[in-house]
């Protein structure tokens, strides 16, 4: 058995050896090739409809500094939770030769309007370089695949650093610092921050009835994937872009949506197929979480209109106000939509389980998703 062994096997087993060898070696060499990997020359800006805070300008024109991309899109609630230190990053090293550049790379067609851009950089106070990506053509050379997405070049264009999501700021900071003295600027005189990122809520659970609740989208584009299958109520699958009565069926679970009255199942979003006197009709959901936002477009010539919100049945405690809930005279709690963009509805210093509804007398009113969040303070 020993021989055989030797003279069987033994080609057998350097053979597998040399193909995966040679299957490394050609990752190592396709990688090497792709664009957006440290250790790549940076991509342009080519294919850019848009600019805000800026004229046009290239990466080129920018070599001797350290350049930051930054992938975003305004209504998604991760990015928005980077915007502290992209503000405070640029604040202090943007004459010490820090560019960053926020590219907005748009989720919905409402965010490729370059006003809304513009509002959006404004209420947050982003002052640095924004370039508007609506074709997603900067998104694609940079082969990225998230929102936020950070890729860090140094003085001669090369992506020396990449950071997928939130999180990471203490490093990513020591980083830009880090290039900043290789490209001679002096950073000495700044501190360095420490900041890690908020803290999570307690109490996170990973059984699928009571983790945090996944990001859901109300339209048929997103809906219908594998990935998808938003909504509980099945009549949504057989029908698009047109109203359909629907009967909420009850025994909400996490991670859908239930729908009472007529909707009209879009693209991008669930739009509410009539107007009403009483607030009959509604989106419902049980959440967990100690935060939920909703996603809602808001048209040229629409007027504001009132979204009312109730958890677990009665008027939204004021220990779970989001930063956009109002109270009526009639002790309602509601928000009112007045521009698109993402709204903050419960904020919680706990990680709890909710039932969650939205209703509007508006036929204006369209759902485009709700997001999530654990953290004990922010959206």
């Amino acid at each position: 058995m020993s021989n055989c062994y030797r003279r069987v096997y033994l080609p057998r087993l350097l053979a597998v050896a040399i193909f995966l060898a040679m299957a490394v070696f050609a990752v190592i060499m396709v990688a090497g090739c792709r664009s957006g990997v440290k250790g790549s020359e940076a991509p342009e800006l080519e294919g850019a409809t848009g600019w805000v805070n800026a004229k046009p300008f290239t990466l080129a024109s920018l070599r001797g500094k350290v350049v930051l991309i930054d992938f975003w899109t305004y209504t998604c609630v991760n990015c928005i939770r980077t915007f502290p230190y992209l503000r405070e990053w640029h604040e202090k090293y943007a004459d010490r030769g820090l560019v960053i550049v926020g590219v907005h790379s748009p989720e919905f067609e409402f965010e490729k309007k370059t006003s809304n851009v513009v509002k959006a950089a404004e209420t947050y106070g982003l002052r640095y370089r924004i370039v508007q990506d609506n074709d997603f053509k900067v998104w694609n050379a940079y082969d990225n695949n998230y929102w936020p997405a950070k890729y860090l070049i140094d003085k001669d264009g090369v992506i020396r650093y990449t950071h997928f999501g939130e999180g990471d700021y203490a490093e990513t900071e020591a980083k830009i610092r880090e290039l900043l003295t290789e490209a001679g600027f002096q950073v000495g005189g700044v501190e360095a921050g420490t900041d890690a990122g908020p803290k999570q809520a307690l109490g996170a659970s990973r059984d699928p009835e009571t983790r945090q609740t996944r990001e859901l989208y109300g339209g048929y584009l997103r809906g219908n994937s594998l990935g998808g299958l938003y909504v509980a109520n099945r009549e949504y699958y057989d029908a698009q872009d047109k109203a359909v009565a629907y009967t909420d069926p009850g025994n909400h679970r996490n991670h859908l949506i239930y729908l009472q009255g007529p909707w009209i199942n879009g693209p991008e979003s669930l739009d509410h197929g009539r107007a009403t006197q009483n607030y009959e009709d509604y989106l419902a959901i049980r959440f967990s979480g100690a935060s939920a936002n909703a996603v809602i477009d808001f048209s040229e010539g629409t007027k504001p209109f009132r979204v009312v919100v109730t958890l677990d049945g009665g008027a939204l405690p004021r220990s779970h106000f989001g930063a956009d809930i109002r109270v009526d005279e009639d002790g309602k709690t509601f928000f009112l939509v007045d521009e698109p963009r993402m709204y903050r509805v419960v904020e919680s210093q706990e990680f709890d389980s909710h039932e969650l509804a939205l209703s509007s007398n508006s036929a204006d009113f369209a759902l485009f998703a709700f997001t999530f969040g654990s953290y004990e303070q922010g959206p």
